[in-house]
């Protein structure tokens, strides 16, 4: 019994690693930090490249906290994180925090430039159009040193409060600025900057980068109403470059048009009908018309009417309606309480039109305030009153509070319902390829937004120190990239082979538009396993035995099975 062998089964993660990692060596991750992050000092057993690598894995798979990062590397296989048995034990949050301090020396705009270089080079991601939309980053804590001053040699960004698109004005904020290729949502530039910036400041400077990448101006550049100034859209057109965005309720020629077709009839021109996703029975019927009233700047204004938004204008109306007679329901009761506070007209007149206002329905209500006067007598000393009592009268205001609803204006009103307005340069594209480029492929910059914040979570973090938070934001750019990679590599395959779908949903459910988080469940049991004995020398391997599925999405890669022994 004595010599008995003791022998230990090693169990080990792998998950969708192997993939994830074909995709890092094909981008040279690795190598790309390994050039350019700063030389660590001698006594460093980790690399910073490695640790940085492993942040990287770990963000696109399975964000964990930084204090976590290292119990997660040591349940995973250490070769499919780039590490050695013996660097995985190294790992913790402090080297981590240090890694990015590196990250942050380094320079991380030239390095951003190589990356997306390499990346639209190595699988030729169409460059002809571009969506950018922004976000906030909502952060926790104070970040007092998150002033703008400058660190190590290099500015930070200013952490503060601005308008909060999260809702959190409570909340300070960092400002995301992300442009997507129309090619897949492939993420090919990104900026962070100061948390009260306003967006339509931002969008030269993105432009311009786009051009430094295409090597031309003459790509089509697509964003939302901050475009929409005369500056920036003066600035793209007179550098050749051709451009589609919303034209903002603000500008004139929204209010013009509206009031026109409340009085006229549009020769309205059916250009689409697009079937939403359980609304097949429904679909979105969308016309459009040139705008009889021109562009003040000379711009192609064109006005795009929606079946499915008419719908919801015209609910969203009825929903204020009833919410603006809710309260004025409420104001009357108050007035006609024994205990009104309101003493004068003027304060109930302010309380009714304040409702209207914040309701916004001041142009469908009409209200009135009627004044009662209620006379009250009473005695002028206590006692049982008789026949010398002196009686004192006083007369006290009361408020009746009426209201109708305008119908003739409401019903003026409705026929705006469904209308948005879309301004361009181009005199080439249709109608078609106008609402194509702004209504199914703007919203994709929103999904890699959600993709960041709330799959990712890339936010809130923790990081109290802005220098690293920068260094993160970087590695979270790198990570949303390679999601949008995988999913662009298996839908073209996809669409190749003329595979619809494949039943990657629980229960075997068929899924016509991969992602990343489906892999990532498909793939998520496999693990490999050691056995070995006394002197942790390795007597049997068990590899992880793929499914018929995970196979077939294999195939989709071009990628063999050998790649999941590791």
């Amino acid at each position: 019994m004595a010599n008995e062998k003791k022998f230990k089964l090693d169990e080990k993660n792998i998950g969708v690693l192997p993939i994830v990692n074909h995709f890092m060596e094909r981008l040279k991750v690795m190598e790309m930090f390994d050039s350019e992050l700063p030389p660590g000092n001698g006594r460093a057993k980790l690399s910073p490249s490695k640790t940085l690598g492993v942040l990287l894995r770990n963000l696109i798979l399975n964000r964990m906290p930084l204090y976590s990062v290292g119990e997660w590397a040591a349940r995973t296989a250490p070769e499919a994180i780039g590490l050695t048995s013996t660097e995985a034990e190294m790992l913790n949050d402090d080297r981590v925090g240090r890694a990015l301090d590196k990250l942050f020396e380094a320079d991380r705009v030239a390095m951003l430039t190589d990356f997306v270089v390499r990346m639209v080079t190595s699988y030729e991601i169409a460059l002809e159009q571009f969506h950018n939309d922004s976000t906030t980053l909502t952060l926790h804590g104070e970040y007092r040193d998150a002033d703008g001053r400058m660190k190590r040699g290099k500015s930070t960004l200013q952490v503060c409060f601005g308008h909060n698109k999260d809702h959190r004005p409570d909340l300070k904020q960092l400002l995301w600025i992300l442009t997507v290729s129309a090619d897949g949502a492939v993420p090919v530039h990104f900026k962070a900057t100061d948390g009260n910036i306003q967006d339509n400041n931002t969008h030269i400077e993105t432009w311009e980068a786009l051009r430094r990448l295409v090597g031309a101006p003459d790509f089509l550049y697509v964003a939302d109403s901050k475009l929409c100034t005369r500056d920036n859209l003066k600035y793209i057109h007179k550098a050749g470059g051709k451009f589609i965005t919303i034209l903002p309720q603000t500008r004139g020629e929204d209010r013009l048009f509206k009031d026109w077709l409340k009085k006229n009839s549009a020769d309205w021109e059916e250009v689409v009908r697009f079937l939403h996703p359980g609304q097949e029975d429904k679909p979105d019927i969308i016309k459009a018309v040139h705008s009889p009233i021109p562009d003040a700047d000379g711009y192609r204004l064109v006005w795009f009417h929606s079946s499915q938004k008419q719908e919801r204008d015209a609910q969203s109306r009825q929903n204020q309606i009833m919410r603006a007679f809710k309260k004025l329901e409420a104001l009357k009761a108050k007035l006609e309480g024994p205990r009104c506070r309101y003493c004068s007209l003027a304060a109930v007149e302010s309380a009714a039109g304040g409702i209207l206002s914040r309701t916004g329905t001041e142009a469908w209500i009409n209200y009135k305030v009627d004044t009662l006067k209620e006379e009250n007598f009473r005695q002028e000393r206590r006692g049982r009153p008789g026949n010398d009592t002196r009686w004192r009268r006083t007369v006290k205001e009361r408020f009746t509070l009426s209201w109708s609803l305008e119908k003739d204006k409401v019903r003026l009103d409705s026929r705006t319902d469904g209308v948005f307005p879309l301004l361009t340069n181009d005199d080439n594209l249709s109608f078609l390829e106008i609402i194509t480029a702004y209504k199914t492929k703007q919203p994709m910059v929103e999904k890699r937004h959600d993709l960041l914040k709330n799959t990712l979570e890339v936010t809130p973090a923790y990081l109290k120190s802005i220098s690293r938070l920068e260094a993160f934001l970087f590695i979270g750019f790198i990570s949303i990239t390679i999601h949008a990679l995988i999913e662009k590599k298996m839908r073209d395959a996809m669409s190749e082979q003329h595979i619809e779908s494949l039943p990657l949903y629980p229960e075997g459910r068929k899924c016509h538009a991969p992602t990343m988080a489906r892999l990532i469940d498909v793939f998520g049991n496999l693990q490999r396993h050691l056995l070995t004995d006394g002197k942790k020398e390795v007597v049997q391997r068990f590899d992880p035995e793929l499914s018929q599925l995970q196979l077939e999405v294999l195939e989709l890669f071009d990628l063999s099975p050998q790649i999941f022994k590791i």
